[in-house]
């Protein structure tokens, strides 16, 4: 286990650069390491200097359909050491090692006092940038952290905690919510279909609520690494089929809760179709608009029922950083390749791309400062 001296920071005190390298987006799976101007930190704000930012499945849809105008710079999962502190700022100084979450609600509004905070129009803007339109900005050598991001998103990394480990503080968020929307019960039988590391991570969390997980993937190399987190009861979905093996283990019921972690409508079918009457579906990747086969019986007589959950709740927050900072469960393992900056157009090439090897992807613009030996390269 790595120890808190491996982890020691460079003094950022010293003087910060007036450009910086970052992955800059252009348009439909255009992106290129550009130099652009270190964003300076405003009244209230701070400047980061980023360590590790882990490649979310949500950016990559949004460079491979261009949902969104260039030019932007992408990465949210971020971690890293205060560059400069703005004015008025108390609660952090340089040196700091911290983690960020981009989205944070007002706490106010008609959506944040219904708990929807995802639908706040506060929280969809997003509070980090690295130059442009903010789009979270951790692809980059600095970022600049918005007022309201200081005060209730940005969070200290606990002594002895990996910048990588704490780079799931908000991807974990996002997990917590979606299982709190599932609701899994002791003794229920839940189906997590899809052992990317955010499958892993939900598996995970609905053993810890009590349920009796089964998994299913088309890769046998993710369910070994499921398995060595505890999710023993796995399916090979490229030689069985899912719906009728969980029927089999559930006497003809199906599922009581079914997890769809994998992105795209095809297997939304047969997420349904694999819960039981009565039963629930958490539908947590499907993050854009499109047609999607459903069965209306299956809800009006089957009576099952179909869930959304999207991005992180600030209800949660100190419950994922208690988790993730506790170590409760070892998310570096979850990380197949590290790439420094300057290969992060590879680094998302292979994210969009998934082999069966491949599971979380780290960019690392401060790996020759901060982390271990030899993980600047992909591994």
């Amino acid at each position: 286990m790595a120890t808190a001296d491996q982890y020691a920071i460079k003094s950022d005190a010293q003087r910060i650069p007036s450009t910086m390298q970052a992955a800059v987006y252009r348009g439909v799976n255009d992106v290129r390491l550009e130099t652009v101007s270190v964003p300076e930190a405003g009244s209230g704000e701070l400047l980061i200097r980023v360590h590790s930012c882990g490649v979310c499945g949500t950016d990559l849809k949004k460079i491979a359909t261009g949902s969104h105008s260039a030019p932007r710079i992408f990465g949210h999962e971020t971690s890293g050491v205060v560059a400069a502190v703005g004015q008025g700022v108390s609660d952090f100084r340089e040196g700091d090692r911290v983690v960020v979450f981009h989205h944070i609600p007002c706490g106010e509004c008609y959506y944040c006092r219904h708990k929807t905070f995802a639908q706040c129009s506060t929280y969809k803007k997003v509070g980090c940038t690295a130059g442009f339109e903010p789009s979270g900005g951790g692809f980059a050598e600095y970022v600049r952290v918005m007022d309201w991001i200081v005060r209730y998103g940005t969070v200290r990394i606990r002594e002895g905690v990996p910048f990588e480990q704490a780079c799931f503080v908000e991807p974990v968020n996002t997990c917590m919510k979606g299982i709190e929307a599932l609701r899994p019960q002791p003794g229920e039988t839940v189906l997590a279909i899809g052992q990317g590391p955010i499958g892993i991570i939900l598996g995970v969390l609905a053993r810890r609520a009590g349920a009796m997980v089964i998994t299913s993937d088309l890769y046998p190399e993710r369910l070994r690494i499921g398995e060595s987190f505890g999710l023993e009861n796995t399916m090979d979905a490229s030689r069985t089929n899912v719906v009728e093996r969980v029927r089999e283990l559930t006497e003809g019921r199906g599922a009581d809760a079914v997890i769809l972690a994998v992105g795209g409508n095809s297997l939304i079918r047969t997420a349904m179709d694999a819960a039981r009457p009565g039963g629930r579906v958490l539908l947590f990747a499907q993050t854009h608009h499109g047609e999607a086969i459903i069965d209306p019986a299956a809800i009006c007589v089957d009576e099952k029922t179909l869930v959304g959950s999207y991005s992180a709740s600030v209800d949660m927050q100190a419950e994922s950083v208690r988790f993730v900072m506790n170590r409760e469960m070892d998310l570096e393992r979850l990380i197949s390749h590290r790439f420094p900056l300057r290969e992060s157009k590879q680094a998302l090439d292979l994210a969009a791309h998934p082999q069966p090897s491949s599971m979380k992807i780290m960019v690392q613009p401060g790996a020759t400062w901060g982390a271990r030996a030899g993980e600047g390269t992909p591994q």
